[in-house]
């Protein structure tokens, strides 16, 4: 394999005070500029259908669309992951200063049709690393969803994944981290 250029966080910033990506959107995945291609509708549709069942059990405040989390500190300098959508498990006056660490998350969701692998593996494991409690892969070929539970911090894995079906419930975990967004968006 060729050696291929890592970018950093700060170059990639550089890069865009230049102008060079004007009118593109990426994001930042271990030193590598993703393309974050046009979406299909079903795509879009099921963004936004998420987004609104989110909104209604969490309330607006908590739930952002497409929004840059931090990485957790062995990734932060070459990515900037943003998920399809997240729900914060509070929202703190400093995020107008700085990104969600992925801690601070109570859930992550990635809307896949093209990106499977990409989302369940290397987002996953870039997700754990940060932290963040809860991980959802929605898996639009095959009709179902991914949920990424039981974060081990020593390994920085998720124990348990499950796969749901469409016609299948399914809530934020039940080490009370719904209640504790319920809670803080009063």
């Amino acid at each position: 394999m060729l050696p291929r250029k890592r970018f950093t966080r700060p170059e990639v910033y550089e890069m865009l005070d230049t102008g060079i990506f004007a009118g593109q959107r990426f994001e930042l995945i271990d030193g590598d500029l993703i393309d974050k291609m046009g979406q299909s509708p079903s795509h879009a549709w099921a963004i936004h259908t998420v987004m609104v069942v989110l909104m209604e059990v969490f309330g607006i405040e908590l739930v952002d669309v497409q929004m840059p989390i931090e990485a957790g500190s062995a990734d932060r300098e070459h990515s900037e992951p943003e998920p399809d959508l997240t729900v914060l498990a509070a929202r703190k006056p400093d995020f107008q200063y700085r990104h969600p660490n992925g801690h601070e998350l109570a859930l992550a969701v990635e809307v896949a049709d093209t990106t499977l692998r990409h989302d369940a593996l290397r987002k996953c494991d870039l997700y754990a690393r940060a932290g963040v409690r809860e991980y959802w892969v929605l898996d639009l070929n095959g009709r179902r969803l991914l949920v990424h539970r039981e974060l081990s911090g020593e390994q920085a894995q998720y124990a348990s994944i499950q796969s749901y079906a469409e016609a299948e419930e399914v809530s934020i975990d039940s080490a009370g981290i719904a209640g504790e967004c319920a809670k803080n968006n009063r």
